[in-house]
């Protein structure tokens, strides 16, 4: 057996901060919102303006079957919010703070 060479302090710190259980799965979750091509692309366009559907297709080049696909698991992460204009769907994200991970993303990349 090895030796273990961090301290009882440091090992609880450790035990404290790592996640475990259901915050990382909830972790887990939110990470892979940005593991798509395609999500990455629509998270960017979302942070400049609410977009309905056809209009994400347009701007991405994207089909439509695409982009709702796509919509509908970002909902489902609760990273989008809906907003209804009669007919029409507007989605927007629900929180700043997604941008501010992909421009972390972009800033860590150094570009």
């Amino acid at each position: 057996m090895q030796e273990v060479l961090i301290d009882n302090g440091l090992r609880s710190l450790m035990d404290d901060y790592i996640p475990t259980g259901e915050v990382l799965e909830e972790l887990v979750c939110f990470f892979s919102i940005f593991s798509d091509y395609t999500r990455l692309r629509m998270i960017s366009a979302l942070a400049i303006s609410e977009m309905c559907v056809s209009d994400i297709s347009k701007v991405l080049k994207l089909n439509q079957t695409t982009v709702s696909h796509q919509l509908r698991l970002l909902k489902n992460l609760n990273a989008v919010k809906t907003r209804r204009q009669g007919k029409v769907v507007f989605y927007s994200l629900r929180n700043e703070t997604l941008n501010e991970v992909l421009l972390k993303g972009v800033e860590f990349l150094g570009y």
